[in-house]
């Protein structure tokens, strides 16, 4: 491959490349100042003095989060929802991919026009709510993980990188007598493990920041998830989400509030950072081939 040094070239580089390091630089500001303000004195805080470093080391925040019995009360249920929800995402959308990537399915077209009429047109919120409670799940872990347990357009990635596997293979169990489960199991599963990686970290994110949903169906602050507590100490103010000691503190020194918070977003991210370089090498190659064709 003969590399392009026209000065179009270079310039084009250099612009892509000042792009790119603008987009890290937006995109890493927000999480160091908030580490940054998580590990500082109260003194510093207070003063403003606290931008990307911390200023007066001080890990009281972090003592006070790991202290209060709520926050990890909510974290595991956020890790409940996130392994449950994600489980429940990637067989529906695997099984229903399957399915429609197979040509000889009746009503096919049907099926797939349907399925792309749900991407623009939905029911409301209120007719949402309304069938989650006629159904009996308000206030359950299945009012969070059932209601969207299929996502349109990661089944129509998982669909599009069924429908490009050679069907050759497909053939060649069959030869060998293999059902169509069987076939699915043994044979597309294995091979669609790209595009299920991708799909599966889009849900696990979904479902480890998911706050909304959550708030509108659970009543019960024993269920919350971590968002949600996140959500009440950050809009809320509501002192009574926190330890004791730490309300206290929340109470006479307002800096401190930003400091818990700052401590309690910073250990909320830390599973999806640890989970996202195991998938990273899949999530490329899932994508790009998942959405070559509609």
């Amino acid at each position: 491959m003969v590399k392009d040094n026209s000065i179009g070239s270079k310039i084009f580089n250099l612009i892509n490349g000042l792009l790119m390091a603008l987009v890290i630089v937006i995109t890493l500001y927000p999480l160091l100042y908030v580490l940054a303000l998580s590990l500082s004195s109260s003194e510093y805080v207070q003063a403003g003095m606290v931008n990307l470093l911390p200023k007066g080391f001080n890990i009281e925040s972090y003592k006070q989060v790991f202290a209060d019995k709520h926050f990890w009360q909510s974290y595991g249920n956020t890790i409940t929802y996130t392994v449950l929800g994600t489980l429940i995402n990637l067989v529906l959308t695997s099984t229903f991919a399957f399915c429609l990537s197979r040509k000889d399915l009746i009503g096919r077209k049907t099926l797939n026009v349907l399925v792309v009429f749900t991407m623009f047109f939905t029911g409301g919120l209120i007719p949402n709510f309304l069938l989650v409670k006629n159904l009996h799940l308000y206030n359950s872990i299945w009012a969070v993980v059932l209601p969207g347990a299929i996502n349109t357009y990661n089944m129509i990635i998982v669909r599009t990188f069924m429908q490009q596997l050679p069907e050759e293979i497909l053939e060649s169990g069959r030869i060998d007598g293999a059902n169509d489960l069987q076939l699915f199991e043994k044979i597309v599963l294995p091979l669609s493990k790209p595009a299920l990686a991708t799909v599966g970290l889009y849900y696990a994110v979904e479902h480890w920041n998911a706050y909304f949903y959550p708030m509108l169906y659970l009543k019960d602050k024993a269920k919350y998830p971590l968002q949600v507590l996140l959500k009440e100490m950050i809009v809320d103010q509501d002192l009574s989400s926190v330890s004791q000691s730490a309300a206290e503190i929340i109470g006479n020194m307002q800096p401190t509030t930003d400091m818990l918070m700052g401590a309690s977003i910073i250990i909320a991210l830390i599973p999806i950072l640890c989970v996202y370089p195991f998938v990273q090498k899949y999530f490329v190659q899932g994508v790009m081939i998942g959405s070559v064709k509609g």
